[in-house]
């Protein structure tokens, strides 16, 4: 059985004795008996100030939506927003505490915000002079890399650091790659797991999933997430708005029939797709009857859900003419897609066996870099 990080509390309690503490959470900071983080620490240690990131403390605020820091009744604290009118951590915010503590669960993706608040937030540790400590969690998609490695040139809150979408790190791993290799230089704490080897299934009776944001409801959808996510680039809906989100795709102007077979016939190993028919109650296509595919996992440990996603927005985009690349939606002048791939290679057409053969560069080089962070064996 796996201890987490925030499970050896007892432990690492000589981190926090005598200082006043932050902590950076969500609804997924929770130790194994599904006891939340914030409470855990009040109860504990001499917690003082909550921050959230996207989505909200209590993961109740959708995708991009922006919210204000306030005061929690049932917490007793104030939440500070890391997601409203700035992302980072100012003076005032900080104000008289010593320790920030991180405790989220991520998807093990570059495009996932969550790890950028923890960059952020490590950036303001070193500023302010303050010890950050991280709770150490599974990476639910596990130790392999897939991807390339971002063009620095399309930075965003999507994609910060040269990492590939897939990383096969820990999060607090990936803390302790972002401080050495990106020369953030915070006073960094890793609490590390206990039982937890790299190999391991990290969800099951004793860890069950928590929704790390509202549209990743299983273990599932997070695999199929790491192929589907760069539709947020386009005019295709992702699902979101409907109970399969990301693992339904589709559009107005698709014929699913047609595109399920095309896809189908494409063979991609660990999946299996099926047309499919839904209406969005919100996002893109709110309202309006959209075709597509409903993209089950079969097996993921075959499954190359980067390439996965890449083929089949290749197949979208040369066979129906209704289908754009969208604008950004606040980060500059790049497009959507080109934030969510790290570069324009995928736009601008460039054959997918030219993509896939930078993919396994990049991978090679980054699992030498890696190896260097690893916790665990």
């Amino acid at each position: 059985m796996i201890k987490l990080g925030i499970d050896r509390i007892d432990e690492f309690k000589y981190i926090f004795e005598g200082k006043k503490v932050g902590l950076i959470t969500n609804p997924t900071g929770v130790n194994s008996d599904l006891v939340y983080t914030s409470l855990i620490l009040k109860d504990k240690v001499n917690l003082t100030r909550l921050y959230a990131p996207e989505h909200g403390i209590f993961g109740n605020v959708e995708a991009g939506e922006h919210f204000e820091s306030y005061f929690d009744e049932k917490l007793g604290l104030n939440v500070y927003s890391l997601y409203g009118k700035t992302r980072r951590l100012s003076a005032e915010m900080v104000g008289d505490i010593k320790v920030l503590a991180y405790d989220i669960q991520d998807v093990g993706l570059r495009f996932y915000t969550y790890i950028y608040t923890m960059a952020y937030a490590m950036m303001a540790a070193k500023e302010f002079g303050l010890k950050f400590v991280v709770f150490d969690r599974p990476n639910p998609l596990g130790s392999r890399v897939e991807g390339n490695l971002l063009d620095i040139n399309y930075r965003s809150f999507v994609g910060y650091y040269s990492i590939p979408q897939r990383y096969g790190l820990t999060v607090g791993e990936l803390a302790k790659l972002f401080n050495e290799e990106f020369g953030i230089g915070c006073d960094l704490e890793v609490i590390p797991m206990e039982g937890y080897t790299r190999d391991l299934e990290s969800v099951g009776p004793n860890y069950p999933w928590i929704a790390p944001s509202p549209n990743l409801p299983t273990h599932q959808s997070a695999h199929i997430y790491a192929a589907t996510c760069i539709f947020e680039g386009t005019n295709v809906s992702e699902g979101r708005g409907t109970t399969r989100p990301f693992s339904l795709i589709g559009a107005p102007f698709i014929d699913g029939f047609d595109l399920a077979d095309r896809v189908n016939s494409l063979n991609i190993p660990g999946i299996k797709v099926r047309p499919a028919f839904f209406t969005p109650t919100f996002s893109k296509h709110e309202k309006v009857q959209c075709q597509g595919i409903e993209i089950f996992l079969i097996d993921k440990e075959i499954f190359e859900p980067v390439k996965a996603g890449y083929q089949i927005l290749r197949v979208i985009e040369k066979n129906y003419p209704g289908f754009e690349f969208r604008e950004p939606w606040r980060e500059g002048q790049h497009q959507m897609i080109d934030l969510l791939t790290g570069n324009e290679d995928l736009k601008l057409g460039k054959p997918l066996e030219a993509i896939f053969n930078g993919f396994k560069q990049d991978e090679e080089a980054f699992i030498k870099l890696k190896e260097r962070y690893h916790l665990y064996a």
